[in-house]
């Protein structure tokens, strides 16, 4: 089905009154930002009912902070995900749907956060995996615009998706699953905990400095490969791992809502089990062991977290730096809200002036945003406050899309280049339903035609929270409540 666009937003505020510290306006009572941002985690945490999860730092964070349930990404793969939720604008503003695009070349000159904030005065610093490497960050992380001080990236990184994983055969292969030895893998060392050790460094630099911090930290894990620490395996005993409660393909979905997982089976260890393609299952033992090591992924970056809240507290730094935690797409867990939204509520936040709502068309606007003023949700009291997040819940909605090349599953299905985008699904979810349409797309002129439907879903979150019932042809005729529009 349409990847479900899910995603954690924390807004942790180590503070006792988010009001009066936020609106602070002048240079010496600026208020520090600490963005950690997290690639593929799903709300298998503590602090989201998890029982058998260990993750102790982000459960503490959690505890202190606003946690939102129900945050969703506006595309759910990385430089898409990642370019929207920085700039504040949906997939089909920055027209980025895939890898190959630079937004500022591409689509339009707009700001980032960071930009945001190192024009506000902030020291504005990158660690680990923010933007996504690569083209859609112009090779650079989008330098010199949104960082003050030349991005850092792990030198072992590159070593991610190298044959670095000792198989029962005693050699080494390209796996999804990877427990290492840490002492025996290139460099000794692993690109998250380089990442932590390099941000407590710029903590220890910055806590002298007359000038206000933003300082994001992108961390690699728990995407695949599931490259850890061999010890954290402990955590998750196989006989305690069940299986997911609901791993079958829903019998009305449509074809080309199908996620066939392509990149997973380029792995050497998911070869070796032959799978059929496209919706071949993948054997039960198997199932177990891709979750226990997720789970040991997700422990192994929660001690990251952990040493980075640490040194924030250690350095007396805590009480003037708003935290946030965020994934850059996984799976949903309320609060509706969508990941855009951080950029006009972290400018509220920390006393920035917040930008306005982007016109339509927007590509010749270089400050705007596209997301919600969440200020309502700390209890901040501003006459700039966002109409939009008052009123019945019931009019609140996020928009989440994913392209495909074909109606039915094929290789690139994951992951189209945009030349290959053929439909385009986009979803509204509201706190009844999520209803998606497949349509119709030209990739030359970035038009989605919603006369050219060529597939639907409808699932209700009350009688089916799984989303196995797939009511769209039911509802052919029937009338939905009209949500807002984006």
């Amino acid at each position: 089905m349409l990847p479900r666009g899910g995603g954690l937003l924390w807004l942790g505020l180590v503070l006792g009154s988010v009001g009066s510290a936020a609106l602070g306006s002048s240079a010496t009572d600026a208020l520090n930002v600490l963005l950690i941002i997290v690639d593929d985690l799903r709300p298998s945490l503590g602090c989201y009912g998890d029982k058998l999860i260990r993750s102790p730092n982000m459960d503490q964070l959690a505890s202190r902070s606003l946690l939102f349930q129900n945050a969703f990404a506006q595309q759910a793969v990385c430089a898409p995900s990642r370019v929207s939720l920085l700039t504040g604008r949906r997939p089909d503003t920055t027209r980025l749907y895939d890898f190959n695009s630079y937004w500022r070349a591409h689509s339009g000159n707009f700001s980032t956060i960071p930009q945001y904030f190192k024009e506000n005065g902030y020291v504005t610093m990158l660690v680990g995996k923010v933007f996504h490497p690569g083209v859609s960050s112009n090779h650079s992380d989008d330098s010199p615009y949104s960082w003050s001080i030349p991005p850092y990236h792990p030198s072992s990184e590159k070593y991610e998706n190298t044959k670095t994983c000792r198989g029962p055969d005693g050699e080494l292969h390209a796996n999804l699953l990877c427990p290492v030895d840490v002492a025996d893998v290139p460099e000794g060392t692993l690109p998250d905990r380089q990442s932590t050790e390099q941000a407590v460094r710029l903590l220890g630099k910055m806590k002298t400095s007359a000038s206000p911090f933003f300082l994001a930290v992108g961390y690699h894990k728990p995407h695949i490969p599931f490259r850890y620490p061999k010890e954290f395996q402990k955590l998750y005993p196989l006989e305690n791992i069940t299986l997911a409660p609901d791993p079958q393909v829903p019998a009305g979905l449509p074809p080309v809502a199908y996620n066939p997982w392509m990149d997973i089976r380029q792995r050497e260890d998911v070869q070796a089990l032959n799978l059929s393609v496209p919706y071949g299952p993948i054997p039960a033992d198997f199932q177990r062991k891709i979750r226990q090591s997720y789970f040991a992924c997700v422990s192994y970056l929660d001690t990251q977290v952990g040493h980075l809240l640490s040194a924030l507290d250690d350095l007396q730094l805590a009480s003037s730096t708003i935290v946030v935690l965020t994934s850059d797409h996984g799976r949903q867990a309320g609060d509706l809200v969508e990941l855009l939204s951080l950029f006009p509520t972290l400018a509220g936040l920390a006393g920035l002036p917040v930008p306005p709502r982007c016109p339509i068309p927007s590509f010749h606007v270089e400050l705007c945003r596209e997301g919600r003023n969440l200020l309502k949700h700390f209890q901040v009291r501003d006459s700039e406050e966002d109409p939009y997040i008052r009123g019945n819940p019931r009019e609140l909605v996020a928009y989440s899309q994913y392209p495909r090349p074909a109606d039915s599953p094929q290789w690139n299905s994951d992951k189209p280049s945009l030349k290959d985008i053929k439909v385009m699904g986009y979803s509204i979810r509201t706190v009844d339903y999520r209803y998606t349409v497949w349509v119709g797309f030209n990739p030359r002129e970035f038009l989605a035609n919603f006369s050219d439907v060529h597939a639907g879903e409808l699932y209700f979150v009350a009688s089916d929270p799984w989303q196995d019932h797939n009511m769209y042809n039911d509802s052919q005729g029937a009338a939905l409540p009209r949500p807002l529009t984006p």
